[in-house]
């Protein structure tokens, strides 16, 4: 039995995409998967093609992204017109061109994901390969890796395995036999200690205060935990939170807000038992902004300017009270 599964149309095709007068600029939204894919995707672009870059659209403040790309040595920039300019080809991984407004200027070729496919959303490129079982595009990316007898470096393969152990939550997220093959096959490569090094750089000392704004306002609406951080210096802050509040006893799901460059940031969690967190982001939302992600996992965004002059946390109140939940302070 195979190790992973064939992948040879795949391959042929996205191979054939590739020429060596064409300048190729990989636009990621980063985070440990995207970072982690992106070098995949570099490595298989290799030698194919003239230039290769990767830009990310979003500001990186996480510690432990910032520790993965400085100890992964990861060549990405952050996205700006000028460079852009320097390419006429552009990929997409963990990502999909709708997800973000910043992504519409350009013409994907290459879009490789993970999210679920929104039938109002379909997405148009010359390589589309999106697979919403799959825990971790960085698995994808192993896939072909080895469909391509390409054997992963150290540092490549430590930044998929963390891209796999983050966007599974270490299998705790819904995940596939695939996944776990991935992360068995690449901890034969991967640096065990880099990465524990990486993991253990998550917060800022200075973050400690949107835990305490956290509690300070959290509530429960019917089985689940709302809280609102205010304003925060990165939306990133509000994931941590986020993802701290799932471990507590008995509550299926969370959701954590706060403001950042103008707009209202909303972090989703849930158990993926009772409710699906995509859903439920797109449901409060209402077509305002953007929302979706997984069943456990999700987000959305919408300018503050269209809320009408309503305070952030007052419309994610009324929004997440609708139905009649009942609402308490903690």
């Amino acid at each position: 039995m195979a190790l992973f599964k064939q992948l040879d149309e795949q391959v042929e095709r996205l191979l054939a995409l590739f020429k060596k007068e064409d300048n190729w600029l990989i636009i990621i939204n980063a985070d440990p998967d995207a970072l982690g894919s992106a070098m995949a995707l570099r490595r298989i672009m290799a030698r194919k093609v003239g230039n290769i870059g990767i830009a990310q659209i979003n500001e990186i403040k996480r510690p432990d992204n910032l520790s993965m790309i400085r100890y992964l040595r990861i060549p990405t920039h952050k996205l700006i017109p000028n460079l852009a300019a320097q390419y006429d080809k552009f990929a997409m991984v963990d990502s999909q061109p709708h997800h973000n407004p910043e992504f519409a200027p350009f013409k994907f070729s290459v879009v490789i994901d993970h999210h679920p496919l929104l039938k109002e959303n379909p997405v148009e490129a010359d390589f589309v390969d999106i697979r919403p079982k799959y825990g971790a595009v960085s698995t994808m990316m192993t896939e072909y890796l080895y469909n391509m007898d390409i054997r992963p470096a150290k540092l490549l393969a430590t930044a998929l395995m963390y891209g796999i152990r983050c966007d599974t939550k270490t299998f705790e997220r819904e995940f596939i036999d695939a996944d776990m093959a991935a992360f068995k096959y690449l901890s034969k490569f991967a640096d065990s200690k880099l990465m524990n090094r990486i993991s253990r750089s998550e917060f800022h000392l200075d973050w400690m205060r949107y835990f305490s704004r956290a509690f300070y306002n959290l509530r429960r609406i019917g089985h689940g935990l709302y809280a609102h951080c205010g304003k925060v210096a990165n939306p990133d802050i509000l994931v941590i939170v986020a993802d701290f509040f799932t471990r507590v006893h008995n509550v299926p799901w969370v959701v954590v807000s706060g403001t950042a460059d103008d707009r209202l940031v909303v972090i989703l969690r849930g158990d993926g038992l009772r409710r699906d967190m995509g859903k439920m982001a797109q449901s409060l939302m209402n077509g305002l902004g953007s929302a979706g992600g997984h069943k456990q996992a999700a987000r959305a965004e919408v300018d503050v300017a269209d809320l009408d002059g309503e305070d952030p946390e007052i419309f994610m109140l009324k929004r997440l009270g609708q139905g009649k939940a009942t609402i308490r302070r903690i």
